[in-house]
C-alpha cells in the first residue's frame, strides 16, 4: 500500500510535539540552527537523543560536520524564535543571543531545557538524517511551560 507523503504529514500532524530549536558549530566556525520537532530519547543509560534533519535542510553540511550539538526546549512564549531557526535565512545568527557551550556550541538564552550533545552516530533514513547524540550536559527549568506544535500550528498547554 502506497502512503502519500501529504495525507502522512497531515496523519503525523496530529502528534502533538514539543518545539525544539538544534544548533551546532562545525569545526571551521560556522553556526547552525534548525527548528525541529523530531526529537525524543533514545537511552537513559548512556544518555542518548536523536533527532531527525531534512536532507534539504541549509544547515544539513553544518550538522553533517560538527562534533557536538544542543537541543533547546522552546518555551511557550518563545514562538519567534521557533519561526526564525525555521526560516532558511543566510544568517540565522544576526541579532540572537547565544553563549558558547561544549566545542563553541551556540546555545540559547531563556529555554525550558538545553541538552548539549556529542554526535555519536548519523543515518540516512529516507529524505531525512537521523543525528543521535550523547548528552554531556544538561539544564531544564522545572517551572514553566513548553511550547507545543499540534496540526500544523503552535499551541499551548492548557
Amino acid at each position: 500500500m502506497e502512503i502519500d507523503p501529504r495525507t502522512f504529514r497531515k496523519a503525523m500532524g496530529c502528534f502533538a510535539t514539543g518545539v525544539t530549536v538544534a544548533t551546532v558549530r562545525a569545526a571551521d566556525g560556522r553556526l547552525g540552527g534548525v527548528t525541529i520537532s523530531s526529537f525524543t530519547s533514545v537511552s537513559l543509560d548512556p544518555p542518548l537523543v536523536l533527532f531527525c534533519l531534512d536532507k534539504k535542510a541549509s544547515d544539513l553540511e553544518v550538522f553533517r560536520a560538527g562534533s557536538h550539538f544542543a537541543i533547546h526546549v522552546l518555551r511557550a512564549e518563545q514562538k519567534e524564535l521557533s519561526i526564525h531557526f525555521a526560516s532558511s535565512k543566510a544568517d540565522k545568527w544576526a541579532g540572537i543571543a547565544q553563549t558558547p557551550g561544549i566545542d563553541g556550541t551556540p546555545i540559547l538564552s531563556h529555554c525550558l531545557a538545553v541538552y548539549q550533545c556529542k554526535t555519536e552516530r548519523i543515518h540516512d533514513e529516507g529524505d531525512h538524517i537521523v543525528l543521535i547524540g550523547r548528552i554531556v550536559k544538561l539544564d531544564y527549568d522545572a517551572g514553566g511551560q513548553p511550547l507545543v506544535y499540534f496540526r500544523g500550528n503552535y499551541a499551548e498547554i492548557a
